[in-house]
């Protein structure tokens, strides 16, 4: 996706010095600087008049515009034109300046003299946010650019038990066998296991990332482990109390810098909401809730949906629900998970099949799965009807299961969920 920037700047040799930076970041269009506060309110209504697509994603603020002052400016941007990403330029990038920026509408401050990695950086951070707000200001789900850089998947469990890790792993498995850049992450922090079923063993985690305000290409390298598998793996901390390390910000800044670097970010959230899990599915492209077909987990799962929606995290609607260890023998059919989580289920249900990963999963190696399992079959499958594959447009494998013609029993267990259905 190209990012359009529009730098405002009054000092001439400056304006130089942002031009030619501005043209060597990777997918930019910059725009020639304008030279003072009025010409960039009057530029920015212009094209607001057309559509909100035409405004571009970053504006950039010298320290020295005028006749109004930055900080003035940058709120007067931020009221006017919400779906643009301020980023003040400044000689003091101290946190005084940088929490009076911040308090104004800017997402970020790049100190003087400009450097391009931290002007890179700065940059894509608000080109992403930008793209965000438009998605929620009322652009459909099918024309929504996904930001730049990849796209996000988080999976997370309606409890414990219901085999998200196996389900994330075999996602993440999935699009790198179709030729996608992957990158697998543990963000159960307390309780991970995705190192464990993939026999990895690593000394960095993603609480070495919580610390750290611009993550470059380098640092994010020498926390990821590259997989035999083709999977980039950022995995949950050994000792679980480190994951306190990771907050709602360090997870934005960690997924953030993943999607700018690989073409699909898949996330295991485990299933406990805490503030990194739940900035990571209010991030996502792709959200995604495990449950198996029986009451407990079911009502689980409407729990964790009711949080998300109080917590502002994602709306029922806009989850896909993954239904786990189903028979047609199952009392409680996906249909009608369906229909009592208000979530949107998967055609394709996934088997009950134990046995078929017994072995591998015993063995810390479920890349082995063998490829006739019904189970790996009806993942990947899954992987294609979410968009997570590289050609998504022809199937993987053929799933054990039909997805359609869901029949419900009203007796027994459906009958006691109805009741519970209010709970």
């Amino acid at each position: 996706m190209t990012t359009r920037i529009l730098p405002a700047v009054g000092d001439p040799d400056a304006a130089r010095i942002f031009s030619t930076l501005l043209s060597q970041l990777p997918s930019a269009e910059p725009s020639p600087p304008v030279p003072d506060s009025t010409t960039l309110l009057d530029t920015l209504a212009r094209l607001a008049v057309d559509s909100l697509d035409e405004l571009p994603e970053v504006v950039l603020v010298h320290e020295r515009i005028g006749p109004v002052p930055a900080l003035e400016l940058i709120r007067e941007v931020a009221l006017r034109f919400p779906a643009v990403g301020v980023v003040l330029v400044s000689s003091d990038a101290g946190p005084a300046l940088f929490s009076a920026a911040m308090d104004s509408g800017a997402r970020g401050l790049v100190g003087l003299p400009l450097s391009y990695d931290e002007l890179a950086a700065r940059v894509q951070a608000a080109a992403q946010w930008s793209v965000g707000v438009r998605r929620h200001l009322g652009r459909g789900a099918a024309d929504a650019p996904t930001g730049p850089g990849g796209r996000v998947v988080t999976v997370t469990g309606a409890k414990g038990g219901v085999g998200t890790t196996f389900t994330a792993v075999q996602f993440a498995l999935a699009a790198a066998a179709s030729g996608r850049r992957t990158a697998l992450v543990d963000m159960d922090l307390q309780a991970g296991d995705v190192g464990s079923y993939l026999d990895v063993q690593f000394r960095r985690s993603v609480a070495d990332l919580a610390g750290i305000q611009d993550i470059s290409p380098r640092v994010l390298q020498d926390a990821v482990y590259e997989d035999r598998t083709g999977l980039a793996l950022l995995l949950a901390p050994a000792d679980g109390e480190r994951g306190e390390e990771v907050d709602d910000r360090a997870a934005r800044h960690i997924v953030g810098a993943l999607r700018s670097r690989y073409e699909l970010v898949v996330v295991d959230c485990g299933t406990q909401v805490t503030g990194a899990n739940a900035a990571a599915v209010e991030m996502a492209d792709v959200a995604v809730l495990v449950t198996t077909p029986d009451v407990v987990a079911v009502r689980a799962a409407k729990r964790m949906v009711r949080l998300w929606e109080r917590l502002q995290v994602r709306k029922a609607e806009d989850t896909a629900m993954v239904v786990n260890r189903w028979s047609k023998h199952t009392e409680i059919q996906p249909a009608l998970i369906e229909k009592i989580t208000k979530t949107r289920a998967t055609r394709t249900p996934v088997p009950a099949a134990f046995k078929e990963l017994q072995a591998v999963v015993d063995a810390g190696r479920v890349q082995d799965l063998d490829n006739r399992s019904t189970v790996k079959q009806a993942l990947w499958t899954l992987a294609g009807e979410l968009g997570l594959l590289a050609a998504p447009d022809t199937p993987v494998a053929t799933p054990a299961a039909p997805g359609g013609a869901l029949t419900l029993r009203a007796a027994g267990t459906v009958s006691r969920l109805r009741r519970g259905r209010e709970g």
